[in-house]
């Protein structure tokens, strides 16, 4: 079992959406007896909360529901739980860093994304849906270029 999880501040924006993303990419190969999937944020603001109107709008438009995820905060308890830890932006990147050693690989979204190596996955909260939509589109990307790494990485196949 590959274990992912998408890491943003609140877990209500980013996370989600990449955490839905990506679990479609996988179901679409066939693969979701070969993944875990999660998402958290390293702030503990909207714990239980459903994901932000805007990600579920934009992920709903594209055929993607995300409604009954929750939010919840990483923790040291999640740093040996996850093979590969991606973080939305390098703020949350370093914030998993200071809890401590990780037993996985940790990854900024972007690390995946030709449009925008390297660079943070911007937070759309509070700006409306055509910040969401764009941030749909580079977790998209950054997802399909991921699994693609993982596949190879992990010798999975065209199902």
């Amino acid at each position: 079992m590959i274990k992912v999880i998408f890491v943003c501040l609140g877990n209500i924006c980013r996370s989600p959406l990449g955490e839905g993303i990506f679990r479609e990419l996988v179901r679409e190969k066939g693969w979701e007896d070969c993944f875990y999937i999660d998402s958290a944020g390293t702030a503990a603001y909207h714990v239980g909360k459903q994901p932000d109107p805007g990600s579920r709008r934009v992920a709903l438009r594209h055929g993607i529901s995300i409604d009954t995820q929750r939010a919840r905060q990483f923790t040291g308890q999640d740093l040996d739980q996850w093979d590969y830890v991606i973080a939305m932006d390098s703020s949350n990147r370093r914030n998993i860093t200071k809890l401590g050693a990780l037993k996985g690989k940790l990854f900024l979204m972007r690390d995946f994304d030709e449009l925008g190596l390297g660079e943070d996955v911007p937070d759309p909260w509070s700006l409306g849906d055509e910040a969401f939509l764009e941030t749909y589109h580079i977790v998209r990307r950054s997802c399909e270029m991921f699994l693609d790494e993982i596949a190879k990485e992990h010798g999975l196949g065209g199902k």
